[in-house]
């Protein structure tokens, strides 16, 4: 297999050594690793240095949420890692999206919309009026107009995304799991087929991958199962 599945691999690995080699199994199979907060606070540069190497695209996780100012500040420090993505909260509104968009305008500023792991009534705890569909989709709106080229969504509102964004917006959906896997932490899941499916460009995926006993396996094996839906 040549062709690399649009997956962005979850690199939330204890150590550089294990980070190393999780990039070095996976990175033939996947599009995307995606550094967190976890190893990027922790190991800076080296990280980076590891997944820049790796060919795949840099997925910068940070997801800034502060005043406009202050993310363009921070998102002025990442500069010089050349992220294709780096994720800002949706909720910090209009201008601190576009304080991101203007700082960094070769990289595709990624707006998080509802965190996988709230339910509708964890959003109604929270003071959010309405469901998680309806404030995913006012997030993506607000985050879309202000700028930002890519979204993240759960695979739960990725078709109703898809159907009010403009088609060059990607689309990244995390809350995927293979059939044979637990959901983990993650509330609003799906299949990566189907996600990829209702119009996803690209699928988050960890601990199927990085939790197996041979990550390069488990990667080949989904992205094998990523390829034969999309030609069914």
């Amino acid at each position: 297999m040549t062709t690399r599945a649009p997956i962005a691999l979850a690199l939330d690995a204890p150590d550089l050594t294990t980070m190393r080699h999780w990039v070095s199994a996976v990175s033939p199979h996947v599009s995307t690793l995606k550094l967190g907060l976890e190893g990027f606070y922790r190991d800076g540069s080296a990280a980076v240095d590891i997944v820049r190497e790796s060919g795949c695209d840099f997925f910068l996780d940070l997801k800034l949420h502060d005043i406009p100012n202050t993310v363009a500040g921070a998102a002025r420090s990442v500069a010089k890692y050349q992220p294709q993505f780096l994720t800002v909260h949706a909720s910090g509104g209009s201008d601190m999206i576009r304080a991101a968009v203007e700082t960094l305008p070769d990289t595709r500023i990624t707006a998080v919309t509802v965190l996988t792991s709230l339910d509708d009534q964890e959003l109604r705890n929270l003071g959010f009026a309405g469901t998680s569909a309806e404030s995913v989709i006012a997030l993506s709106l607000i985050a879309v107009e202000a700028g930002a080229r890519a979204i993240v969504c759960s695979p739960h509102e990725v078709a109703s995304v898809r159907a009010v964004v403009p088609p060059d917006i990607t689309l990244i959906t995390p809350g995927v799991r293979p059939r044979s896997a637990d959901s983990d932490d993650q509330r609003r899941v799906s299949t990566p087929e189907q996600a990829l499916a209702d119009g996803a460009d690209i699928v988050v995926i960890g601990r199927p991958i990085t939790g197996a006993a041979d990550p390069g396996g488990a990667a080949l094996e989904i992205a094998r199962e990523i390829t034969a839906g999309s030609s069914t």
